[in-house]
């Protein structure tokens, strides 16, 4: 459940600095995106070091190019299934960058995303799937103008830049059980 504060109730907070105001766009997008840190490496605690401005160059030779990233997402859902919440649902996490759907350009503006702790080629977990399904549902019944036909890969928004959550992702299993 979302509370009035935009915040998911149960989820860990961990708050990025990395989110502005909304510019009057309703909200009517869900992004689901992949992120492992190294790439392909699970379970330390490097995303949200990443969303926080904290990640250390020095830590691994990857993320030398991207520790001066100022990122974020609304929500990170760990391979176990546990979530944790950035940036709450009624302001703009910086997830999508260059982006269009619909038409419209700059989907942070107007959309909520969610990061799955993966890559584009290795199976989800099924606690991932239970929890992504759980809280879309939330999400939907907050955000009324998201619907099944409004949830989105970050590639296809960004077809020319993005590729997650890749064809790893279920999305019949993912989008059938949201009925």
């Amino acid at each position: 459940m979302i509370n009035k504060s935009y915040f998911l109730e149960g989820a860990k907070q961990c708050l990025s600095p990395n989110f502005s105001e909304r510019q009057g766009d309703e909200v009517s997008l869900l992004v689901i995106h992949n992120i492992s840190l190294p790439p392909g490496e699970f379970g330390s605690d490097n995303i949200e070091k990443l969303f926080t401005n904290q990640l250390s160059p020095e830590a691994h030779p990857y993320f030398e190019g991207i520790s001066s990233l100022k990122v974020s997402s609304h929500l990170l859902i760990n391979r176990e299934g546990l979530i944790t919440q950035f940036v709450p649902f009624n302001m703009a996490a910086w997830h999508a960058g260059v982006s269009s759907f619909q038409g419209l350009n700059d989907c942070n503006q107007f959309s909520i995303g969610i990061e799955l702790e993966g890559t584009d080629d290795i199976d989800y977990t099924k606690e991932q799937y239970q929890s992504l399904i759980e809280v879309s549902k939330d999400i939907m019944l907050s955000f009324p103008k998201i619907n099944k036909e409004n949830i989105m890969g970050h590639s296809d928004i960004a077809p020319e830049r993005k590729t997650d959550p890749g064809p790893s992702f279920d999305w019949h299993l993912y989008l059938s059980s949201l009925d």
